[in-house]
């Protein structure tokens, strides 16, 4: 690329070669995909159902006294064997960890329970200064199909 400086006309002398790259189409092509990915990055992300299986995973050693916590179909909360209330959920912990908020605990639902009210019960769990919690489930391969 060449421009002339200078007024002279029809004069190879004053053709001055030019080094320097132009950037503006390129800045830009970077603007346009900018824009592009910034509105095709959200609809990427899509809310999908998703209807959860039973674990295959190896079961851990279970410990010789293990604390249940049992979310009833009538949503009604037992520890152990004993039936609780939801006030009491962490006096009665209280009593069967002796005081150990250490200690795991095995939360265990229905299977009509619904996902809004077992969180409900492990805030429970939390606020009682419970922080270990292990969810009970079935074995996937003895469980029934």
């Amino acid at each position: 690329m060449a421009i002339r400086l200078g007024g002279g006309a029809g004069r190879d002398d004053d053709l001055v070669e030019a080094h320097e790259i132009n950037v503006t189409p390129f800045i830009d092509v970077m603007l346009v995909l900018l824009i592009v990915f910034m509105v095709a990055a959200p609809l990427a992300t899509v809310d999908i159902g998703v209807d959860l299986p039973a674990s295959a995973a190896q079961p851990q050693k279970r410990p010789d006294q293990p604390v249940f916590v049992t979310v009833k179909p009538d949503l009604s909360l037992a520890v152990g064997e004993d039936v609780t209330t939801r006030d009491a959920l962490g006096e009665t912990l209280a009593t069967a960890t002796k005081g150990n908020k250490d200690e795991r605990i095995f939360l265990r639902a229905d299977k009509v329970v619904s996902y809004g009210d077992l969180m409900e019960v492990m805030n429970l769990l939390r606020d009682a200064g419970y922080l270990k919690i292990a969810l009970v489930g079935l074995d996937a391969r003895s469980a029934p199909q």
